[in-house]
């Protein structure tokens, strides 16, 4: 019988984050590298990287940084080959990067919508199936695909963002019946995240307004999504897979 503190430890475990700059991929490679995981973190800018490594090296732990767009299939594949060459297998992959802002259905082009789609769906695709080999080899291995509460909200102007992450959701239930047993596959529907992206339109009457219309009765913190992540790659949810978790504060329907 494992121990409690067995249940949520990462010790020997080698994860990729991606969108791992900021926000929510930060604090998720944050708690992962504090549970005792190295961490390869991939994102577009390579200052933001240096920044997180920084920190998770602090804690004892290696860390390796990717910049680029992981829309980019040969990003992906430098990440793969780099995270097994550097830090010797992997066992975690957190596929974070994506996001959209509203759309108006009557002016976004064919292209533009596709775009969506394609951003928010299919470097997790790719990244599932790129590591899915070096997961059973080492044993066995867990992802999480962040997707968002857009994915279940009847909204105005976000028929993209809601559509892509609605596709996320669908595609992480059939990959992880494809993938299983070795490999468990869930998502999480964050709701409200008090981001940097976000801040420059939670004026105080909108952030008071969501505050009250929230059960929970604040605004969520990064650090509210790594805490699910971290449960949901670890020994503790080993009986878990093709789920979507909603951390929301109990919010039902929009409320921005």
């Amino acid at each position: 019988m494992q121990t409690i503190s067995q249940l949520f430890s990462l010790q020997g475990q080698v994860a990729i984050v991606t969108g791992a700059g900021k926000g929510i991929g930060r604090a998720c490679a944050l708690a992962l590298a504090q549970a005792g995981a190295d961490v390869a973190l991939a994102a577009r800018t390579q200052a933001d990287l240096d920044a997180v490594a920084e920190e998770i090296r602090a804690m004892g732990r290696r860390a390796i940084t990717v910049a680029g767009d992981v829309s980019d299939e040969s990003v992906l594949d430098i990440l793969v080959s780099r995270t097994l060459a550097e830090l010797g297998k992997i066992s975690i992959l957190i596929n974070n990067a994506g996001g959209a802002g509203p759309n108006s259905p009557l002016k976004m082009g064919g292209a533009d919508f596709s775009a969506v789609l394609a951003w928010n769906v299919t470097p997790a695709y790719l990244l599932i199936q790129k590591t899915a080999k070096a997961m059973r080899e080492a044993g066995g291995g867990a992802v999480v695909n962040i997707s968002s509460v857009a994915a279940r909200y009847a909204q105005k102007h976000f028929s993209a963002y809601g559509a892509a992450k609605a596709a996320l959701n669908q595609m992480t239930r059939n990959l992880a019946q494809d993938f299983g047993p070795t490999v468990r596959i869930n998502a999480i529907e964050p709701g409200t995240i008090m981001t940097e992206a976000l801040a420059p339109f939670l004026t105080p009457e909108r952030k008071e307004r969501m505050c009250a219309t929230t059960p929970l009765g604040r605004l969520g913190q990064p650090e509210d999504i790594a805490a699910a992540a971290l449960f949901l790659v670890a020994p503790a949810s080993s009986w878990i897979t093709g789920k979507v978790l909603g951390v929301d504060g109990g919010v039902e329907a929009p409320n921005f």
